[in-house]
């Protein structure tokens, strides 16, 4: 893997100033971009060394605090390992400012996100690709949408209602605007992301021509890549890794 660095970082907005973890190769040369979308817990030591990990593969990483109007990261206070026994009540806390983020404020801040890297000297020129964990899986198929001419590449893992039915702000009902190629790798059992939706979305992938795969990975809960939660599954982290590396290099 090649020598990364990393550092916290501060990203103009239309609502004020985004903090935000960006890492590169150590190498003084331009690379292909990624702009990573943060689980629900948000931008944290785990999410920094998965940008990192991203970095040493070839890539200049953006991992942006998207709750950056309740404050910089971590928005609520976090354990060092997030057990079965604090889900509930973070996810309780969380909720409202999940539920804040609209598809135009989504769209907006990615528009904030993909300005300031393109701006950046670490920065390759061409497409961008996007990768979102959990919540952050919503966002990367909205960012798709909302910016095709500049993302060629969507990979979400573990990600939740995807295509929630009833929900005018589902993601899968903007399909027909995604030009990039996705790969979606979805969780066991996650009721969040129900075979159902798994199915609608599909569908509409399908009826859009939208190039996309989609694995379910057997056995791994919600949340399986995170290595500080116990949902955390290292088989199935690795096969995301060899998945999202492998939809990058095809497309940036």
């Amino acid at each position: 893997m090649t020598a990364v660095l990393g550092r916290t970082v501060g990203v103009p907005t239309q609502d004020g100033t985004a903090d935000a973890y960006f890492s590169h190769p150590d190498d003084n040369t331009p690379h292909p971009t990624v702009l990573l979308y943060m689980d629900a817990f948000g931008v944290r030591p785990q999410l920094r060394k998965m940008a990192d990990r991203l970095a040493g593969a070839g890539y200049t990483v953006l991992v942006p605090n998207v709750f950056h109007r309740h404050g910089p990261a971590p928005v609520v206070p976090l354990p060092d390992f997030i057990a079965s026994a604090d889900r509930q009540a973070l996810v309780e806390r969380i909720l409202p400012i999940m539920g804040e983020l609209t598809q135009d404020l989504v769209v907006r801040d990615a528009e904030s996100y993909l300005a300031w890297l393109a701006a950046r000297p670490e920065t390759a020129d061409g497409p961008v690709g996007v990768s979102g964990y959990c919540m952050g899986a919503r966002l990367a198929l909205l960012t798709a949408a909302g910016h095709p001419e500049r993302v060629a590449a969507v990979a979400g893992f573990h990600g939740g209602r995807l295509a929630f039915d009833g929900d005018p702000e589902s993601p899968h009902l903007l399909a027909g605007r995604i030009t990039a190629e996705l790969y979606l790798g979805h969780a066991d059992h996650d009721r969040s992301m129900t075979p159902e939706d798994r199915e609608r979305l599909d569908k509409v992938l399908d009826a859009a021509d939208v190039r996309h795969r989609t694995e379910v990975y057997r056995g791994a809960e919600h949340g399986y890549s995170m290595a500080d939660t116990d949902a955390y599954d290292a088989d199935a982290t690795e096969r995301h890794w060899a998945a999202l590396l492998d939809l990058l290099g095809r497309n940036l």
